[in-house]
């Protein structure tokens, strides 16, 4: 396995010296508007950019310090990746936040007046996407699909720049926070996994969530009630989706709790994942959303130096087991990929 010096230099830029991707995401725009604007009791529309360039700010220059990179978007976070601690990478995403809800499938969208070349330009160390994508999808919407990503693979490749993708699995009519999405999980992670792998979409990482709903493994201290899973068969989960990845793979939070994620990465680790970090955002900082919304800019710098601090640092504690993305291909350095 060969990487191109481009791609080798951006994964090191987002990568620490253990060659671990230990990242926080403050790429949240819709979702983003709309805490705030539920939190200060005003309309969504009065929710201003300057409002959302000022939280990415916070997020961005007090917990970059403790991260090896920062996902930001172009939109409202270019001048937050000005405030990133000099260790600190940077990701931007290329994709619109939300998707196309006139059709079915959840199709996504790229930003209208950005391309990889500009976002490279504009400091981009790696690009990411966002794609909602299920297996039990029809071949019309995933074919639709497939050819975007492949798109999007073959830009990046054009400006020799790593290509993160971030793959969140749906149902289009069901509760996805319900007990039977979560015994589907395991197959839609899976087979995610497998396919995003092959080489015709130019991915360096994969962007993945865990196998399982830990609300439903049995045992763990995030299951409330019943379950879907014992904890052995949701590591056994855990290994099979990995098996299936033919690229580095990190995990995502998925909005939960810094507790749930914790729990979640020591799970990784004793089913012995090869996973190569993580890209954490909601878990770390979705509780400072309601004090900047009350309280302001400086409650939520206060509320940020302290618990999310600390909540990076509980993430970055369980790291240890994380495996250096070079060595997904036997490697004992990037730079032995160049041979």
């Amino acid at each position: 396995m060969k990487v191109t010096p481009g791609k080798q230099k951006g994964m090191k830029a987002v990568s620490n010296e253990r060659g671990v991707i230990a990242a926080a995401a403050m790429d949240q725009r819709g979702s983003l508007k709309s805490a705030i604007s539920k939190d200060k009791g005003i309309d969504k529309s009065a929710v201003t950019p300057e409002m959302m360039s000022e939280f990415k700010e916070a997020v961005t220059r007090i917990l970059t310090p403790y991260a090896s990179a920062i996902l930001l978007d172009p939109e409202y976070g270019l001048k937050a990746a000005k405030e990133r601690a000099k260790n600190a990478g940077l990701l931007l995403a290329y994709e619109n936040s939300g998707y196309d809800n006139t059709r079915p499938g959840r199709l996504p969208d790229l930003l209208d007046h950005w391309s990889v070349r500009r976002l490279v330009a504009a400091g981009a160390d790696c690009i990411k996407i966002l794609l909602y994508y299920t297996p039990f999808d029809s071949s019309e919407i995933n074919e639709t699909k497939h050819a975007w990503v492949e798109r999007i693979g073959g830009e990046c490749t054009a400006s020799d720049v790593p290509f993160f993708l971030e793959f969140v699995g749906y149902e289009e009519k069901g509760d996805e926070k319900g007990i039977e999405f979560a015994k589907k999980k395991p197959e839609i992670v899976t087979k995610s996994m497998a396919e995003f792998s092959k080489p015709q979409y130019g991915v360096d990482v994969l962007k993945v969530e865990v196998p399982v709903n830990m609300a439903f493994v049995g045992g763990t201290r995030a299951c409330k009630g019943e379950s879907a899973y014992t904890r052995d068969q949701a590591k056994d989960y855990f290994r099979q989706a990995a098996a299936a990845a033919k690229k580095p793979f990190i995990y995502l939070s998925a909005g939960v709790s810094n507790e749930v994620f914790s729990e979640t990465l020591d799970l990784a680790a004793e089913s012995g994942t090869n996973f190569s970090g993580v890209l954490c955002g909601r878990a770390t900082w979705k509780d400072g959303m309601p004090i900047y919304a009350k309280q302001g800019l400086k409650a939520l710098e206060d509320w940020l130096s302290n618990e999310g601090v600390k909540n990076i640092k509980n993430v970055n504690d369980r790291l240890g087991a994380a495996k250096p993305w070079f060595s997904f291909y036997g490697a004992s350095s990037a730079a032995a990929l160049s041979d």
